[in-house]
């Protein structure tokens, strides 16, 4: 029986794509290159907001799940998401500031919202998992590399602290595939399923 490592998230317009990966120039000293560089920046077609991981999924869950989350899609009207920050992940939402530990990733950071709330929760719930945190809505815009990270001190990183107002209109969920590949992970698109009735 073959199984899928599926996911539930978010695609961005192709626009709001390219305007983020536009910071990528901003901290040239974090680039990947062939003489090092601590950060390898997500490509434009990896680049998604998880709402929920299903993990191995076998053909008859999958087709139960995408049923059931046309149903939670019905329920949803479309809404606005804003990106506020770009920062070093993990975020500290109470602190409005990055998680005082070493770095591991560079986030957009979402404002949290309602509607996204109340979508996250009704997709966890229908997928029969439990919501050990409270939703943080990010993108990861780079994975930063553990290796190249521990040949630096943390005060010789630049600060990656930018303020931004970088918004988008969410119209629907996708229901994604991961495979892993010798280049890294692989995201394929499912099944688009629209919110609201129309």
């Amino acid at each position: 029986m073959k199984l899928h490592r599926i996911f539930i998230a978010i695609n961005l317009p192709e626009g709001i794509k390219t305007k983020l990966l536009e910071y990528e120039n901003k901290w040239p000293e974090l680039l990947a290159s062939p003489t090092g560089g601590p950060a390898r920046w997500t490509t434009k077609e990896n680049l998604h907001l998880t709402l929920a991981f299903l993990g191995n999924t076998s053909d008859r869950e999958l087709a139960e799940v995408c049923a059931l989350l046309e149903r939670v899609g019905e329920k949803h009207n479309p809404f606005s998401l804003v990106f506020t920050k770009i920062a070093y992940g993990p975020f500290d939402y109470a602190q409005d500031k990055p998680d005082a530990k070493r770095p591991k990733m560079i986030w957009a950071v979402g404002e949290k919202s309602a509607e996204l709330s109340a979508l996250q929760k009704d997709i966890q719930k229908t997928a029969g998992l439990e919501a050990n945190q409270p939703f943080s809505p990010h993108l990861t815009l780079a994975r930063l590399k553990m290796f190249e990270l521990q040949r630096m001190e943390l005060e010789e990183l630049p600060e990656v602290d930018e303020d931004i107002s970088i918004s988008f209109e969410i119209n629907s969920i996708e229901v994604m595939e991961s495979q892993l590949k010798r280049s890294g992970s692989q995201y394929t698109i499912l099944q688009s399923i629209p919110l609201g009735n129309n």
